[in-house]
């Protein structure tokens, strides 16, 4: 089967694979920036490493965190302390040596420090004056969306930092949405992207309030934070009165890493399910029957497999094993239930990634420039949104970032 590609996809493609620069790649949600990816790592000769930001991101596609590649730790006492300590770490400066290209996907989410400090690492080990030592980067991401934890109030953006400015990257930007063709929602998206409270804004969001009476049951509410998630959660899968069963994630593996999946691997570690629950798969299926985000409801629970039904379909399910990396990249633990979370309600944050149908939204009192229009850009279309409130001052970009963008980006 040959792969369709977007024009600006196929433009992305052939700069990733026929060129030595450092690359950018970035474009809103849904067009088709970690399938790209993926289909220049299946092309390119040779191993090429992927670090994700965070270790949530790092797990879902199967690599290890920027932190972990680059022995940052937690970055404590300082840059020169980071550096100095990573330059005595042997299996460090070997995995360096042999790195001629790196991909660090979710790259928005880095702060501009930890960047600099990596950097610095790498040109130290491979003892060149060039960036990056030589590697080649190519970094994935779209700072529109959620930024990196800052100690104040000031977002500290990777792009804003010297190594940034040194690495010279080459923007590629995917500008064809695969994910909807509602070209009037799409409109919106985009005035949302950069904190328009535009005229068809306004309107879009007040056409879609309704009372919690009016939304199907099976509609999956989208909250901003986790305490709200919970408790909702809780409460819908009480109604429900078939008895519980419950799952224990098997985990195996270095403590340390699992305790780290405990926190960011996409399953719990005991997962509590009922018969017609309704839940979310947290994972894209290799056999293509439902991607990260497709909801189903149970029709039968198992010992060994699940029934889950999609749609017209039933589909059977097995156990899942994510796993974390090492600073190697080999296995240093893992986690096992099946890949499922209950899903009548999830946080803003848990859902970057993911793909609804349908959705039922609260945008009030939101904090970070960004989180209205993840919420709003995980639907199909539009008419998949429906919302519980939302108020103006929810609908923020950043400062930083459209300047970027406008400046540097989409020139």
């Amino acid at each position: 089967m040959s792969i369709q590609f977007t024009p600006s996809q196929t433009e992305g493609f052939t700069a990733l694979l026929n060129s030595h620069e450092n690359i950018f790649l970035t474009g809103g949600p849904g067009t088709g920036k970690s399938f790209l990816i993926r289909e220049f790592l299946r092309e390119c000769p040779g191993h090429v490493p992927v670090v994700a930001s965070t270790g949530a991101a790092a797990i879902l596609i199967g690599g290890r965190t920027f932190h972990s590649f680059f022995g940052l730790g937690i970055m404590q006492g300082g840059r020169q302390v980071v550096v100095e300590k990573a330059l005595k770490n042997k299996r460090l400066r070997k995995r360096l040596k042999e790195t001629i290209t790196l991909v660090i996907d979710e790259v928005s989410m880095l702060s501009g420090e930890t960047l600099d400090c990596a950097e610095h690492i790498a040109r130290a080990v491979k003892k060149s004056t060039l960036p990056w030592g030589g590697i080649r980067i190519i970094a994935v991401g779209d700072f529109a969306q959620l930024p990196p934890i800052s100690q104040g109030m000031e977002k500290e953006w990777c792009f804003l930092s010297e190594t940034w400015t040194r690495s010279r990257f080459k923007k590629v930007v995917l500008r064809e949405v695969k994910r909807t063709e509602d070209k009037p929602f799409l409109d919106v998206l985009e005035d949302i992207r950069w904190g328009k409270n535009s005229e068809r804004v306004t309107s879009f969001l007040n056409e879609r309030l309704v009372s919690s009476e009016e939304v199907e049951t099976d509609v999956p509410h989208v909250f901003p934070r986790r305490a709200q998630t919970d408790a909702f959660n809780r409460a819908r899968l009480n109604e429900i009165g078939f008895k519980s069963r419950f799952y224990e994630t098997e985990y195996g593996g270095k403590e340390i890493y699992i305790e780290r999946l405990k926190r960011d691997a996409p399953i719990p570690p005991v997962l509590e399910l009922k018969e017609s629950a309704l839940v979310m798969f947290r994972m894209n299926d290799p056999k293509q029957r439902y991607v990260n985000g497709t909801v189903g409801t149970i029709e039968e629970l198992e010992d060994e497999c699940l029934l889950v039904r999609v749609k017209d379909k039933v589909i059977e399910i097995e156990p899942f094993t994510f796993t974390i990396m090492d600073d190697e990249g080999k296995e240093a633990a893992f986690a096992s239930n099946f890949p499922i979370t209950l899903a009548y309600a999830s946080t803003i944050h848990k859902v970057q990634g993911t793909t609804l149908e349908r959705c039922h939204i609260s945008l009030r009192a939101l904090w970070e420039p960004g989180q209205a229009y993840v919420a709003l850009s995980r639907a199909r279309s539009g008419d998949g949104i429906t919302l519980m409130d939302w108020d103006a001052s929810s609908i923020r970009a950043d400062s930083a970032v459209q300047k970027f963008y406008e400046e540097e980006v989409l020139v």
